[in-house]
């Protein structure tokens, strides 16, 4: 074979496995209807220590609500949460994750049945879904494979040693849901953000909403509606974080009509 045809056999067998477009989804209360970090974490303290993990969570999770309602932002109650691991064996939780959501998808109420259906859609017509979350790998993973998503972007605890140090490089919660998707859209320079769908449901999601040209809303909050129905208003431009997507990957929003499309409104 000449060094032409290997090229050419090599771009094929690429755009044979380029997805159509990429698919961002929060997963809690948007794709399942609970909230998976409060869920998994009183799941794995009361199968470990019974009515003392039980009590045990009881204390996490009321500090934890504590310093939400007093303002801390979203990333450091993050940040707090993954400190309840600190010594804790990796592998260890992971099984202890497969366990919970064996359990919790048992539930007929667990999936949110709309966004599931919706997914389905994406997948039937040649899109990869990414799942984005400030949740973890332990909780994520057995419902990314349960919904067919090809990748997840959430909050990764380190690790040293087999054990959890407490510690995150970057919670995946607001501009840190930004971030993490505007780099896997740079992985795949074949696809267009303003063809990329991304569903949320709460404010702290519209940063990533922003980085693509048809943002949905789950849900019912009317704050998230209401800034949607205002990107989708005529001459609002283009979403930020869509057009910096443009612009990263190279492309002219304005002569490729990324600023009309990142501005599609919810269907």
């Amino acid at each position: 074979m000449t060094v032409t045809a290997a090229v050419e056999t090599g771009t094929r067998a690429q755009d044979a496995h380029r997805p159509a477009y990429l698919v961002f989804c929060d997963v809690d209360e948007t794709l399942i209807d609970c909230k998976s970090m409060f869920e998994f974490l009183r799941f794995q303290l009361v199968r470990r220590h019974g009515g003392a993990g039980e009590e045990r969570y009881r204390d996490l999770a009321g500090e934890l609500r504590k310093r939400s309602a007093e303002g801390a932002p979203r990333e450091v109650v993050n940040r707090a949460y993954y400190r309840a691991y600190a010594g804790e064996s990796a592998a260890g939780i992971t099984a202890l994750g497969r366990e919970w959501f064996a359990l919790a998808s048992a539930d007929p109420g667990f999936f949110i049945g709309s966004t599931v259906a919706e997914l389905d859609r994406h997948r039937a017509l040649g899109a990869e879904v990414v799942l984005v979350s400030g949740s973890f790998a332990p909780c994520l993973e057995p419902i990314a494979a349960h919904v067919g998503a090809g990748h997840v972007l959430c909050t990764s605890p380190l690790v040293a040693g087999g054990r959890y140090t407490g510690e995150v490089v970057e919670p995946v919660i607001g501009e840190g849901k930004r971030a993490a998707v505007l780099r896997a859209l740079a992985e795949h320079p074949g696809v267009n953000p303003r063809d990329c769908f991304a569903y949320g449901d709460h404010l702290s999601d519209l940063p990533m909403l922003d980085c693509v040209g048809r943002p949905r809303a789950v849900g019912d909050d009317p704050a998230v509606h209401r800034y949607l129905a205002r990107r989708a208003e005529p001459g609002a431009g283009a979403l930020p974080g869509c057009a910096l997507a443009c612009w990263s990957m190279g492309r002219d929003e304005h002569s490729e009509g990324c600023s009309a499309d990142c501005a599609l409104p919810l269907g």
